[in-house]
């Protein structure tokens, strides 16, 4: 699994980097990009949502992953997400599903021919 600090671009890479050798000044931050301190911590509410997701254990899906960042980071709102991460979860269940039901099919049918076939066997001898 890559490290949460792999998957950062070099833009959020630079700005944690001012913004640990400014300790933390988040207006400090906004005085060096030139915008104000409100937009600055939006974007650190969304960079610090980011670690957190690439760094979660409990999500394994490079696909929820990448849908939950883009939330975080404004791209798709709450509704959108909901909907993509149930027709994830659907389609990895259909996925499964069928696999599951026909080995069993299968194991069931090769057990019903079995006693079939020794039987027809056993009537020609």
């Amino acid at each position: 699994m890559d490290r949460w600090i792999d998957r950062m671009s070099d833009e959020d890479l630079s700005f944690i980097k001012r913004f640990v050798l400014a300790s933390g000044s988040l207006k400090a931050i906004a005085d060096v990009y030139g915008i104000s301190y409100p937009t600055v911590r939006l974007r650190l509410d969304r960079l610090i949502e980011r670690i957190k997701i690439y760094d979660s254990e409990k999500i394994t899906s490079d696909f929820e992953r990448v849908l939950r960042a883009q939330y975080a980071d404004g791209r798709i709102d709450l509704a959108t997400l909901k909907t993509l991460l149930e027709a994830h979860k659907k389609e990895l269940e259909a996925r499964d599903e069928p696999r599951s039901t026909v080995d069993e099919a299968g194991e069931r049918a090769r057990a019903a021919a079995a006693p079939a076939a020794g039987a027809g066997r056993s009537e020609r001898r």
